[in-house]
C-alpha cells in the first residue's frame, strides 16, 4: 500500500488506490452476526412420536403394452387389433381404476404421424400415462 509522500514531483498525480480496511471490517462484522444468528434458526419441536407398525398401501397399476409396426399394425399386448377394438380396448381400461400405464412400443420405421394419431387416440379416450419403449442397446 502506498502513501502520499512529501515529495515535491508528484503533487499533482491523482491517488489511484482503494482503502480496503472498512470493507474488511464490515465483512467481519457480518460474520460475526452470521456466526451467532445461525445457531437460533435451527430450532425444532421436540416431539415423542407413537410407533406403528404398519406398511403403506400402494397400489401398482398395470401396464399396458401397444405396438405399431412398420406396416401401421397395432397390437394389444401382443395380439393384433383393428381400430374398433382398439377403441373398445381403450375405453375399457379407462374405466379401470387406477389407470393402467400404456407402453408405446413402435418399429423403427413407422411414420410419426402414425404414432402421433395412436397417441390422440389414447388420450381422447381418456388415458394420460403413456410410456415410450426403445430398445437400450446402441448401434
Amino acid at each position: 500500500m502506498a502513501f502520499a509522500s512529501l515529495d515535491a514531483g508528484d503533487d499533482n498525480a491523482p491517488l489511484a488506490e482503494i482503502n480496503m480496511v472498512p470493507l474488511i471490517d464490515v465483512m467481519l462484522v457480518l460474520l460475526i452476526i452470521f456466526i451467532v444468528t445461525a445457531p437460533l434458526l435451527t430450532h425444532a419441536v421436540k416431539l415423542d412420536l407413537p410407533h406403528a407398525a404398519s406398511s403403506p398401501n400402494q397400489t401398482q397399476a398395470e401396464h399396458v403394452q401397444v405396438a405399431i409396426d412398420a406396416h401401421k399394425q397395432l397390437f394389444w399386448n401382443g395380439e393384433a387389433v383393428d381400430d374398433t377394438t382398439f377403441a373398445r380396448r381403450l375405453d375399457a381400461a379407462a374405466a379401470v381404476q387406477p389407470q393402467p400405464e400404456l407402453h408405446l412400443r413402435a418399429d423403427r420405421t413407422t411414420p410419426y404421424e402414425t404414432v402421433a394419431q395412436v397417441m390422440s387416440e389414447v388420450a381422447r379416450h381418456g388415458l394420460t400415462r403413456i410410456g415410450f419403449v426403445t430398445d437400450p442397446t446402441t448401434p
